[in-house]
């Protein structure tokens, strides 16, 4: 049985860690933090639970072709209720408020009453929705792999997919605010480019409107730690085991092919690698010299990593009559490294069981932007916390406003900032996925490399943007490249 390392308990390590010991390997993760997750993660405080990686699970629909995987991992199962918030996200604007609804006829009908002068493209982005809906992420096997059960793409899904391919084209080739302008109103207009971002290409705001209203993007109980907690019990329930609080500092390699992992100044032996840490630094950092191949080359000079500020605060009071995923033109900007945040969304948790004390509820706000040299800086400089502190009390006067019942009521904040992202995850900048705007295209880079043997790569920079579906699809070809390379039947059942 061939002893295999992966590097990193996110949900890339643990989805190959699961496919490999199926497939009989004999596996085991070395995790820096002490609890498996990675980015895909959430944490308590003084009895709040916060939500930091996942809003929705695309797969969580057993019509999906990914809900498949998801059981496979471990990560579903009929015990986990999935919950199907609706509407899943609404936006303020001069007194009024959209909302965006699962049901198309529902949602056109609301955009309708809210501008009727938009109808003729309310009723093309409905028709468009529609279409999207017959796209779906495919689980697929690499050429040459033995498999157990194969799986491909159904012929009569590949044709219900055709009719989006000029759709396609024509999203691609426009911002989410390029799209948003073909509207009259502006209350449509900032609500689109509020849901994803206004300067992401707009075939992301379409297929996030594909999911949910194809009955899928629903939110799995308990989040993304229970889901990771999941999977890995999962792991460990097949024979897996997880070193946690444990860093691969590099890759051992010896005539060009790789032997085990360095961890504490130790050399652990192995017959196989599988890095899932963030690609664009683990082909830096993690070997030597680095590796230096045309697609690593393309990673380091295309990536634009996706940064986020995370503000969490527990509230002593029910804001269960308010809406679940808001957002909104506050009074004065928050400023978060010298630059105003003009839009603020709000995400609250009152209708989650278990994610603050009774009658309390769990309320996190995400700041975009590439904040990383500010908050370096205000590390460097003694400052830090207290950023920290005047971020998160400028957000707790602007949510006072907004809800006058939290208002001399937070029981807790908190606040993650890229540098918290960077040291807990190792990855660039504290990123998360890679950003896709106007004029680029979808990356996929190799799972392994060319110049070393017996190393696989897999996580989210492998296939951009990333996001938890590409997580696990990463982890799955890495092992499928690993059973090809040494000609083992690569087992995928539940």
């Amino acid at each position: 049985m061939k002893k295999i390392i992966i590097v990193g308990a996110g949900i890339a390590g643990l989805t190959a860690g699961i496919y490999a010991l199926q497939s009989g390997f004999n596996v085991t993760i070395y995790e820096s933090h002490a609890i498996p997750g990675g980015a895909s993660t959430s944490w308590r405080r003084k009895g709040y639970l916060f939500e930091g990686g996942m809003h929705w699970l695309t797969g969580s629909s057993p019509k999906a072709p990914l809900n498949k995987l998801w059981r496979e991992v471990g990560a579903l199962d009929d015990s986990v209720p999935i919950y199907n918030r609706d509407p899943f996200f609404s936006f303020e604007y001069q007194g009024r408020t959209a909302h965006l609804y699962r049901d198309i006829d529902r949602l056109r009908q609301h955009f309708l009453e809210l501008s009727p002068e938009d109808e003729k493209e309310i009723n093309k982005l409905c028709r468009d929705i529609k279409i999207f809906t017959k796209v779906s992420m495919p689980i697929t096997d690499i050429k040459g792999v033995r498999v157990k059960t194969k799986n491909s793409i159904p012929l009569t899904t590949m044709v219900g997919m055709l009719p989006a391919l000029p759709k396609l084209f024509f999203y691609q080739k426009l911002t989410v605010r390029e799209y948003s302008n073909r509207f009259k109103s502006p209350l449509l207009r900032q609500l689109l480019e509020a849901m994803t971002g206004p300067d992401f290409m707009a075939i992301a705001m379409a297929f996030t409107l594909a999911t949910f209203a194809s009955g899928d993007g629903g939110y799995p109980e308990g989040g993304s730690l229970a889901m990771a907690n999941r999977m890995a019990r999962n792991f460990e329930k097949l024979g897996g085991t997880i070193r946690y609080g444990k860093k691969v500092s590099k890759v051992s390699i010896q005539n060009g092919i790789a032997c085990g992992v360095n961890v504490d100044g130790e050399h652990i032996p192995a017959d196989g690698v599988i890095v899932t840490q963030d690609t664009l630094v683990a082909v830096d950092a993690l070997f030597d010299p680095p590796i230096q191949e045309p697609w690593t080359q393309k990673m380091r000079k295309n990536t634009k990593p996706m940064l986020n500020t995370f503000i969490s605060v527990g509230v002593e009071a029910d804001l269960s009559d308010e809406p679940e995923s808001l957002a909104f033109y506050p009074d004065e900007p928050i400023v978060c490294g010298d630059v105003p945040e003009a839009i603020i969304g709000i995400n609250q948790y009152a209708g989650y069981q278990g994610y603050a004390p009774e009658g309390c509820t769990a309320v996190t706000s995400i700041i975009g932007g590439d904040t990383y040299d500010f908050w370096k800086t205000c590390k460097e400089n003694g400052t830090y916390e207290a950023e920290k502190q005047k971020l998160a009390e400028a957000f707790i006067r602007l949510l006072s406003k907004k809800y006058p019942q939290t208002d001399g009521k937070i029981g807790v904040w908190d606040v993650a900032t890229p540098l918290t992202y960077e040291r807990y995850l190792g990855s660039y900048k504290g990123s998360w996925m890679s950003v896709m705007e106007k004029g680029s295209k979808m990356e996929s880079y190799p799972s392994k490399p060319e110049s070393i043997q017996n190393v696989y790569f897999a996580g989210q920079r492998i296939t951009s943007p990333g996001g938890l579906p590409i997580a696990a699809e990463t982890g799955r070809k890495a092992v499928q490249h690993l059973c090809k390379d040494t000609d083992t039947v690569f087992q995928g059942n539940l």
